[in-house]
């Protein structure tokens, strides 16, 4: 449970945790959450500037928002858009909104490990873990000092060790599970660097968008998020994630997932 209680994920977003004209970095931004993220963040009063980083172009269209383009495979890109954001003043938050569960007819989750393959674990692991890693490694020096700031990243609660039941998924779950370590290393690191840093993974649901809708089918109509919704509550999180919370990974109702 996040410090500032269970009562205040119903509250509005209000991000007055962040110091005022706040600057943010979405990566991911034209994926569904990351652009729901993207806009959300553009509409409110306290934020002064969103960095809209992806591959291909977020939809969003603000005085607010800056595009930028971002490959994850690409470190150089990633560094880059590091550079741009925080050419002006430092960043507040930044949120890494990329993932992968499936692609085409090749890449799916397995169902047993007679389905495992090494080429695809490594793809899975290239976008879920070290990608995030590496936006991390260029973006947590250009987050501002002394107030409090947000590194987070969209982890899964299928990542858990520890409440994985049901198997199956292995790949999905190694590269969750891999970046829920790295969070939670450069937390410690973060900490003796700049107290007042915060590194998190977020849960964000079960959300209706590419990377799930082939798997939610059965999912309840009212534990399936729309990306607006879910992004609404993520932005809660970040807004009540204080200094004891970082290294931690959070669903989207505020509740710490073990790991």
């Amino acid at each position: 449970m996040l410090a500032h209680g269970r009562a205040s994920l119903l509250t509005m977003n209000t991000l007055e945790s962040f110091t005022p004209s706040i600057r943010i970095a979405v990566v991911g931004a034209s994926g569904g959450i990351g652009t729901a993220l993207v806009q959300l963040f553009s509409q409110h009063p306290r934020v002064a500037m969103v960095y809209a980083l992806s591959r291909t172009p977020c939809s969003v269209v603000s005085p607010k928002v800056t595009h930028g383009k971002l490959d994850m495979t690409d470190e150089e890109s990633i560094a880059s858009c590091a550079a741009m954001a925080s050419s002006e003043s430092p960043l507040d938050i930044v949120v890494i909104a990329t993932g992968i569960l499936w692609s085409g007819e090749t890449l799916k989750p397995e169902k047993s490990m007679r389905e495992f393959d090494a080429e695809k674990l490594s793809q899975v692991l290239a976008i879920n873990a070290v990608g995030p890693a590496m936006v991390a490694k260029h973006f947590l020096p250009k987050l501002r000092k002394n107030s409090k700031t947000v590194l987070a990243a969209l982890s899964a609660r299928v990542g858990s060790i520890g409440d994985n039941r049901l198997g199956g998924w292995y790949s999905y779950r190694a590269s969750k599970a891999a970046l829920n370590m790295l969070l939670k290393t450069l937390a410690i690191e973060q900490a003796r660097l700049w107290p007042q840093s915060i590194v998190v993974g977020l849960h964000p649901g079960t959300v209706d968008t590419g990377l799930s809708r082939p798997y939610s089918k059965s999912t309840p109509a009212e534990k399936l998020f729309s990306p607006e919704t879910s992004a609404g509550h993520l932005v809660t999180v970040l807004d009540n994630v204080c200094q004891e919370d970082s290294g931690g990974v959070f669903a989207w109702d505020g509740k710490r997932i073990e790991n």
